[in-house]
C-alpha cells in the first residue's frame, strides 16, 4: 500500500521520535566539569557510566570545547551562594543540560540525580529536569567499629564484629561503602568505639600505648549471659589470646585513616568518632592509666588523645562522647560533665591553640545524664558548634514511625539554643532485607525539624561491614550496605527528600532488578516489611538485649514463650491492647474497646504475610529470578512466615489466658490449635531462613539458629496443653 506524502512525513517523524526516546538519538555526550573538585568528578563518572550503559559514548572535558556537532552536552557546575547540598537540573536547548549545585556536594547530588534519571528513562532524551535540597541537613550512618580485639567497639562478642575486624583496615571496603553512602545521599559517617586511640594515634608523651598490627582473639565467642568486652573493658583472657590478622605499623595505621577520611570528604561525607566513658582498654596499666574517674593520669591521657586526634586527622569533622555506662554519679570536681570537659573539651581547646582555624563539631549524647548538666558543665564552655544526641526510638527503629520518647527531651531542650542528633537504633532486623517507603517517609516527617541536627542510622548489636552468613556468598562477600541496598537507600534518600513516592521506588526496583515486575516486587517488599514493626509494637521491649524479633528470644532468659506474650505490654502510644487487658475486659462483658485488640493485630499480621507470599509467588511465575532477586524473595518469604508465626502465637496467647480465667476447655483446645499452627509456620520460616543463612551469634542476645529454636517453639504447645 502506498502512503500519502503527509502520512510518510508522520511515519518519519514518529520513527525519529522513537530513536530519540530510546536514548540513542545523539550517540555522543560531552560532560564538562572541573576534575579538581572530587565530588563533581565522582558525579561525572557516575553520569558517564549511566550514559555508556544506554549506548552513548562519553567525552569528559575540563572546560567547554568544540566537541562534535551532533554531541549532547552536560555541564556540572557549582553556583556561588546557592543552597548547600541543593541542586537544579535544567535543560538548555535541545541537546544541552546544566547541573548547578549550591556547593560541591549539591553539584554531586545533582549529577547523581541526572545519572539516575538517565538509567530510569533508558537514556538522556528521557531525563527529567528537577531541583532538590535536603529536608534533614545531616543524614548519617552509626557504625560500631571493631578496630581490633584490643580496641573493640561497644560489644564485639557477636560473629558480625569478629568477622569484620580485618575489613575495617581494607581500603577497598571503605571505597565501596563511602561511594554507596554518597549515592544514597548520606553525608555523615559516625564511627563508634569506646577507646579507638591506641589503634589510631602515635602519642609521643605515651610510648608503648600505640598498637602495631591488627589483632583478633583466638578465643571462640560464646553467649554467657552477657558480653566479654562491653565498656567495662577488654578482659585479660582476650588480651592473652591474640592472633595477628594484618601486619601494620602505627604509622601505616594513621596513614590509612587519613586516607579514609580524605576519601569520605571527597564524597561529601563528614566523619565523627564517638566514644563511651570511662574506658581505656589496652592502655590500662600503662603510665598510671586506669578506668578510675578520679585518676589524674587518665584525665591527662585522654586530654592528650583528644588533642592528637584533632591534629592528626585534618579531615575529622567532629567527636562525640557518652556520659554513661561506666561513669559514676559524683558531685565533686570529677562529676561526669566536669570530667568530660577536663578530657575531651580541654583536648579540643589544646588542639585549637596549635591550629586556631580548626573547627571541631561536638556531639554530646544525652544518656545517663541531663541536658541541664550537659550545658552547665560542658556546653557553655565549648568553643565550636555543639549538639546533643538521643536514642529517638530507643533500640527499636522498626516499631513505630512516630515514637514518643523524645517528648520529654524536647522540654529539657526548651531553655537552650540546642539541636539534637536522633540516634536511630536498628537492633531489630539484621538478616532480612527490609523495605517500606511509607514507614520511612512518615518517620522522617515526624522529626521536630527546628530542633533536629540530623540522624544517625545503625546498630549496637551488629556490625554493618561485609555479610558473613550467606550460604551462597559472592566473592568477595557483599557489603551489608549493598545487600540491604533498598533499606539503606530509603533512609538516605527519604531523609534528603521525604516526598518521594511509589513511582520513584518502582523505577528504582526496575533498575536494580530488570527481570522482575516492579509493581509486584514493591508490594511484596512493602507487605513483608510491615511484619516486624507490628510485632515490636505489640510485644514491646525497649532495648537491644531485651528482645530479638528474628529469633523470639533475649539475652537474659532466652526464648519468649506464649506466657511472655501474655504478660508483656504493647508499646506506649501504640493503642494496642495487651492480652491480659483484653481477656479481662472480655470476661467482664466489655465488647467495645478503645484500641487495637490482639485479634486485630493477629489479623493484620496474617494479612501482610499473605499478601507478601502471594506477590512473591506471582513474581516467580512471571520471571526467572537472578541470584540476588531470588535471595531477596527468600528474605520476603521468611519475614512473611515469621508474621504468620506471630499471628498464631498471639491468638494462642489470647485463648490460653482466656482458658486460665474461665476454665473453658474449648479455649484450651483453641490455644493448642493456634500454637500448633504457629509451630508449622516457624518450621516454614526456619526452612527458608536456614536455606539462605548460617546460624550466628548475635552480640546483644544469643545464638540465632532457627532450626534449633523449633524445640522452644514446640514447648509453647505443651504449655497450652498443661494449661497451668
Amino acid at each position: 500500500m502506498k502512503l500519502s506524502r503527509s502520512l510518510q512525513r508522520l511515519v518519519l517523524a514518529l520513527s525519529i521520535l522513537g530513536v530519540a526516546s530510546s536514548g540513542a538519538w545523539a550517540g555522543r555526550v560531552v560532560i564538562v566539569r572541573d576534575p579538581a573538585v572530587p565530588q563533581v568528578e565522582f558525579a561525572a563518572r557516575e553520569l558517564a557510566a549511566a550514559l555508556e550503559k544506554t549506548g552513548d559514548t562519553v567525552d569528559l572535558q575540563a572546560a567547554p570545547g568544540a566537541g562534535a556537532a551532533d554531541a549532547s552536552r552536560i555541564v556540572l557546575a557549582v553556583t556561588a551562594g546557592g543552597l548547600p547540598q541543593g541542586f537544579a537540573i535544567t535543560r538548555e536547548g535541545e541537546n544541552a543540560w546544566r547541573v548547578s549545585g549550591g556547593d560541591a556536594v549539591g553539584a554531586m547530588y545533582g549529577g547523581l540525580q541526572l545519572a539516575e534519571s538517565i538509567r530510569f528513562g533508558k537514556g538522556l532524551a528521557r531525563a527529567v529536569p528537577s531541583t532538590g535540597g535536603p529536608a534533614v541537613v545531616e543524614r548519617g550512618i552509626k557504625f560500631n567499629i571493631p578496630l581490633d580485639a584490643r580496641t573493640p567497639s561497644y560489644d564485639d562478642t557477636g560473629d558480625a564484629a569478629q568477622n569484620n575486624i580485618a575489613e575495617m583496615w581494607n581500603f577497598d571496603f571503605w571505597r565501596e561503602f563511602l561511594d554507596d553512602m554518597a549515592r544514597d545521599r548520606y553525608n555523615v559517617l559516625s564511627l563508634w568505639n569506646p577507646h579507638p586511640f591506641p589503634s589510631m594515634l602515635k602519642l609521643a608523651k605515651y610510648p608503648g600505648v600505640a598498637l602495631d598490627d591488627v589483632c583478633a582473639t583466638t578465643l571462640t565467642p560464646s553467649y554467657k549471659g552477657g558480653s566479654w568486652n562491653e565498656p567495662q573493658g577488654v578482659s585479660a583472657e582476650v588480651l592473652q589470646n591474640l592472633k595477628v590478622l594484618k601486619k601494620m605499623s602505627i604509622d601505616e595505621k594513621v596513614a590509612f585513616w587519613q586516607r579514609v577520611m580524605k576519601y569520605a570528604r571527597d564524597r561529601g561525607i563528614d566523619v565523627y568518632f564517638i566514644t563511651w566513658n570511662v574506658v581505656v582498654n589496652s592502655a590500662e596499666g600503662k603510665h598510671g592509666i586506669d578506668g578510675r574517674q578520679d585518676n589524674p593520669a587518665t584525665i591527662a591521657y585522654l586530654r592528650e588523645c583528644t588533642r592528637e586526634m584533632v591534629l592528626t586527622y585534618p579531615d575529622l569533622t567532629g567527636i562525640g562522647v557518652t556520659a554513661g555506662e561506666r561513669m559514676k554519679d559524683r558531685k565533686d570536681e570529677f562529676a561526669k560533665e566536669k570530667w568530660l570537659w577536663s578530657t575531651y573539651g580541654q583536648g579540643v581547646v589544646d588542639a585549637r591553640k596549635e591550629d586556631p582555624q580548626r573547627k571541631v563539631r561536638f556531639i554530646h549524647r544525652v544518656w545517663q545524664t541531663s541536658v541541664k548538666d550537659v550545658m552547665q558543665d560542658f556546653g557553655s564552655k565549648y568553643p565550636d558548634p555543639f549538639d546533643i544526641e538521643f536514642k529517638y526510638a530507643h533500640a527499636r527503629l522498626y516499631a513505630s514511625p512516630t515514637p514518643p520518647f523524645a517528648d520529654e527531651l524536647l522540654k529539657e531542650m526548651a531553655p537552650y539554643t540546642l539541636r539534637c542528633w536522633w540516634n536511630l537504633r536498628n537492633d531489630d532486623i539484621f538478616c532480612f532485607r527490609w523495605g517500606d517507603p511509607y514507614y520511612v517517609s512518615e518517620f522522617v516527617k515526624h522529626f521536630p525539624l527546628a530542633r533536629t541536627a540530623g540522624y544517625l542510622l545503625g546498630s549496637d548489636g551488629y556490625v554493618w561491614g561485609r555479610e558473613f552468613t550467606s550460604r551462597d556468598p559472592d566473592s568477595p562477600r557483599q557489603l551489608e550496605i549493598r545487600k540491604h541496598w533498598y533499606s539503606f537507600m530509603l533512609w538516605g534518600r527519604l531523609g534528603y527528600d521525604p516526598t518521594l513516592e511509589r513511582p520513584f521506588f518502582e523505577k528504582a526496583l526496575a533498575d536494580h532488578f530488570p527481570e522482575a515486575p516492579a509493581s509486584q516486587l514493591y508490594d511484596a517488599w512493602l507487605q513483608a516489611s510491615r511484619v516486624v514493626p507490628q510485632v515490636n509494637r505489640f510485644h514491646w521491649k525497649d532495648w537491644d538485649f531485651q528482645w530479638s524479633v528474628e529469633g523470639c528470644f533475649d539475652q537474659q532468659h532466652g526464648f519468649h514463650t506464649v506466657d511472655d506474650f501474655i504478660k508483656v505490654k504493647p508499646m506506649p502510644g501504640s493503642r494496642m491492647i495487651s492480652v491480659q487487658d483484653f481477656v479481662k475486659a472480655t470476661l467482664a462483658g466489655q465488647n467495645q474497646m478503645d484500641g487495637l485488640t490482639p485479634a486485630a493485630v493477629a489479623k493484620n499480621l496474617n494479612g501482610s504475610a499473605g499478601e507478601a507470599l502471594t506477590s512473591v509467588k506471582y513474581i516467580r511465575k512471571k520471571c526467572k529470578p537472578g541470584k540476588e532477586l531470588e535471595q531477596t524473595l527468600g528474605d520476603l518469604e521468611a519475614m512473611a512466615y515469621l508474621g504468620q508465626y506471630y499471628s498464631e502465637k498471639i491468638l494462642g496467647a489470647v485463648e490460653l489466658e482466656s482458658f486460665r480465667a474461665s476454665k473453658d476447655p474449648k479455649r484450651q483446645a483453641a490455644a493448642v490449635r493456634h500454637l500448633e499452627a504457629a509451630a508449622r509456620h516457624w518450621k516454614e520460616y526456619a526452612d527458608v531462613a536456614g536455606r539462605q543463612y548460617k546460624p550466628q551469634l548475635l552480640a546483644r542476645t544469643r545464638v540465632l539458629d532457627w532450626a534449633q529454636l523449633l524445640e522452644d517453639v514446640r514447648r509453647d504447645i505443651e504449655i497450652a496443653r498443661k494449661g497451668e
